[in-house]
C-alpha cells in the first residue's frame, strides 16, 4: 500500500515511537489521526505535521474506554471518509517488580492498556475496513520475557497471539484486511526511562540503564520507517506475522511471492 493520501490512525501519538510513526506516515503523504490521552501532546504532533505541509487531526482518546475508542473512529470517518491503516501503539509499562511485590491494580492496568486497548481499537475500526474490504492493522509488541515486568510481558505475548488469530479470522471470512505485529526495538521513551529512574526499575531491569549508558538504544524513527516499509509490502501471505526494525522488507516480499511460508 502506498501511503500517499491514505488515512492512518496512530494511537499513543503524543510522544516516543507513536510520534515518530505519525511524522513518518505524514511525510509519506498520509493523513494522520494523532490519538492519545494527553491533548497537548497530540496537538504538538499534529502541529509538527502541519508545519511540514501534512494533514493531521488530534483526537483525545483513552484506548481502554470503548466509548472513547468508538468516538475516535467516528471522528476519523467524519473528517476523512475512510480509514486505511490502524497502528495500535499506545502502551503501558508501569508495574515493575516481582509478582509478590507489585501492585495488582498497576499490573492489571498494563494488561488493560496494552491488550484490551488493542482489541477495542481493532474492534472499532474493523467493521469499516471489512465493508470496504481493505485495510491494514499493525499491533505493537515488545519484550515478552522480562522478569519484573510480568504484566507488560504477558500483555505483549497476548498481542502477538491476538494478531495471529485475527489474521486467521479475516482470512476465514475471505477478507482482504491484513493484520501484523511490529516490534520497536529498545527505544528511549518515557516508558523506558522509568526503568532507569525508579528503584524498582534499577533492581529488576538493570539492562535498560546499561543499554542507555552504552548507546544501545535505537531511535524511534527506526521503527517508524520499518512500519512504513511493512505497509508498502503488505500482502496476504504476510498477514499475522511479526516484524522488527531491522527486517529486510524487500527480501520478505520476495520470499512471500515465492511461496516461502516460513517467513
Amino acid at each position: 500500500m502506498d501511503l500517499k493520501d491514505k488515512v492512518v490512525i496512530v494511537t499513543g501519538a503524543g510522544s516516543g515511537v507513536g510520534r515518530a510513526l505519525a511524522l513518518e506516515f505524514a511525510a509519506r503523504g498520509a493523513r494522520v489521526i494523532c490519538a492519545a490521552r494527553r491533548i497537548d501532546r497530540i496537538e504538538e504532533t499534529a502541529a509538527a505535521i502541519k508545519m511540514n505541509g501534512g494533514v493531521a487531526l488530534p483526537v483525545k482518546v483513552d484506548v481502554t474506554d470503548i466509548n472513547q475508542v468508538e468516538r475516535m473512529v467516528a471522528q476519523a470517518l467524519a473528517a476523512f471518509g475512510r480509514i486505511d491503516v490502524l497502528f495500535n501503539n499506545a502502551g503501558s509499562f508501569g508495574a515493575i517488580g516481582a509478582v509478590w511485590e507489585v501492585d495488582p491494580e498497576s499490573w492489571w492496568h498494563d494488561v488493560t492498556v496494552n491488550l484490551r486497548g488493542t482489541m477495542l481499537c481493532c474492534r472499532a475500526v474493523l467493521p469499516h475496513m471489512l465493508e470496504r474490504d481493505s485495510g491494514i492493522i499493525i499491533n505493537m509488541t515488545g519484550g515478552n520475557q522480562i522478569p519484573g515486568g510480568t504484566g507488560y510481558s504477558c500483555s505483549k505475548v497476548g498481542i502477538v497471539r491476538f494478531t495471529e488469530l485475527l489474521a486467521k479470522e479475516l482470512k476465514r471470512e475471505g477478507s482482504s484486511v491484513l493484520a501484523f505485529v511490529m516490534g520497536p526495538g529498545f527505544v528511549r521513551t518515557e516508558m523506558t526511562e522509568i526503568q532507569v529512574l525508579t528503584p524498582e526499575g534499577r533492581k529488576w531491569l538493570p539492562s535498560s540503564k546499561e543499554a542507555f549508558d552504552q548507546g544501545r538504544d535505537r531511535p524511534a524513527e527506526d521503527c517508524a520507517r520499518a512500519a512504513a516499509e511493512l505497509i508498502r509490502v503488505a500482502c496476504p501471505a504476510l498477514s499475522g506475522k511479526s516484524f522488527e526494525p531491522d527486517t529486510d522488507f524487500d527480501k520478505v516480499l520476495r520470499a512471500a511471492k515465492s511461496g516461502d511460508v516460513g517467513i
